[in-house]
């Protein structure tokens, strides 16, 4: 299972986060005296402006409650994306536990073509158009953090030069 690497902290505070909530699970745990009901929320936070993206779970006794604290927790778990001006620069496939996602470029006015986790995050970074296919496991936990690893791979320019010792007109 590959972990999701940790990545220099961005403030929430001077950006305009929307939040997404991708889904809502019903979790019982059963003790003596009968059921305890309570809810998980997985929630993804994002400013396309910023192209920046987090994801977050919340767990409560409330829907409400459970979605706010999954927002506190996204926010403390935000990565920036580098991406074109309308689409992302080359194909990538991103994997967490048996979850896989694959992202293509797509040609402008395509628009997002994905379904549920991953059309959240996709959107919470703002990628106007992009092709993407899901494999493996549907598990929404495991299919945000996968996306989320696919947006990670892709790099600028600059990143690539440094890490092969280039100048960047090199490449």
């Amino acid at each position: 299972m590959a972990a999701i690497p940790s990545v220099k902290r961005i403030d929430p505070a001077q950006l305009n986060l929307k939040e997404q909530v991708v889904s809502i699970n019903r979790v019982t745990k059963v003790v003596k005296g009968g059921k305890n009901m309570s809810f998980s929320a997985l929630v993804v936070v994002g400013d396309a402006s910023a192209k920046v993206v987090g994801f977050g779970t919340g767990k409560a006794k409330e829907v409400p409650s459970a979605i706010k604290k999954g927002i506190e927790a996204a926010k403390k778990n935000l990565r920036r994306i580098n991406v074109l001006e309308t689409t992302i620069k080359h194909q990538v496939l991103g994997r967490f536990g048996a979850g896989q996602v694959l992202l293509k470029p797509a040609a402008p006015g395509t628009g997002v073509i994905a379904g549920g986790p991953v059309r959240a995050v996709i959107q919470a970074v703002g990628i106007p158009n992009v092709l993407t296919k899901s494999i493996g496991s549907h598990n929404p936990h495991n299919v945000v953090k996968a996306t989320i690893a696919a947006l990670e791979q892709l790099r600028d320019k600059a990143q690539v030069a440094e890490i092969r010792g280039l100048a960047p007109d090199k490449l």
